[in-house]
């Protein structure tokens, strides 16, 4: 497995491994890293892939220094190595929505969290990062997203999630390969919780999507979500 490093946006970085055999083309693991002046790891990867993205953001900054620990919700490739950087950032702490601390951060976590209402701010310094709530969407109770308000990133988590190891970033349209990863692994929970969340979602009209797995991207990203959300509306018809 090799491990890239991209900046998707002024002062963000896209850590991408890609695991050739799972799924027909492969498949992608990405953390972000916001390099402010209270750094803020976004997915921290399975514990597996701890060495791996922790060399990572040692070549952007003392991994140390990291200090908000925040994930889409609670799977192994977006917290299992939680404790990991725990052990070697004396100051960082987890951040997450009240309901994923109360069912699981509370006692999973090393350290005690942050809990976040829907909505809160985490000030980091130089900038600010929001916590929304998204339960359901794309699946697991305690599900939610960020956003970067300086640069308008979207950390979005396993939504619009793609096969393959495209390129760190780019404006083609993923709705089309994103519907076909759905099809492949049925991962998204088909209620009517994920349209809503997607065209809640497109109202912060960001500049870009994050994305857990696949490229993230740079196009109509509030277009980009409105449609997706139409793929789930029509096969909630079906």
């Amino acid at each position: 497995m090799q491990t890239h490093t991209d900046e998707i946006a002024d002062g963000i970085y896209r850590i991408s491994t890609c695991v050739p055999d799972i799924g027909p083309t492969g498949f992608t693991f990405n953390q972000f890293f916001v390099d402010a002046e209270e750094p803020l790891l976004f997915h921290t990867g399975m514990r597996a892939m701890f060495p791996l993205v922790c060399a990572a953001i040692e070549r952007i900054r003392p991994v140390e220094q990291l200090r908000w620990i925040t994930f889409g919700h609670v799977e192994a490739d977006e917290c299992g190595a939680m404790n990991s950087f725990l052990a070697v950032a004396p100051r960082a702490q987890v951040a997450h929505g009240e309901l994923g601390c109360m069912v699981s951060i509370d006692d999973m976590a090393d350290r005690p969290p942050r809990r976040l209402a829907d909505g809160e701010v985490i000030d980091l310094g130089d900038r600010r990062v929001q916590h929304f709530d998204t339960p359901h969407a794309p699946h697991n109770w305690e599900a939610r997203v960020l956003y970067e308000q300086a640069t308008g990133v979207l950390f979005c988590g396993d939504l619009m999630t793609q096969l393959g190891d495209g390129p760190a970033l780019t404006d083609v349209d993923l709705v089309e390969p994103a519907t076909v990863a759905e099809d492949l692994f049925h991962a998204t929970s088909l209620g009517p919780a994920v349209p809503a969340t997607l065209y809640r979602l497109a109202l912060l009209r960001p500049t870009t999507l994050a994305i857990m797995h696949g490229s993230s991207y740079s196009g109509d990203c509030a277009t980009a979500l409105r449609d997706l959300a139409s793929v789930y509306d029509d096969r909630m018809k079906v």
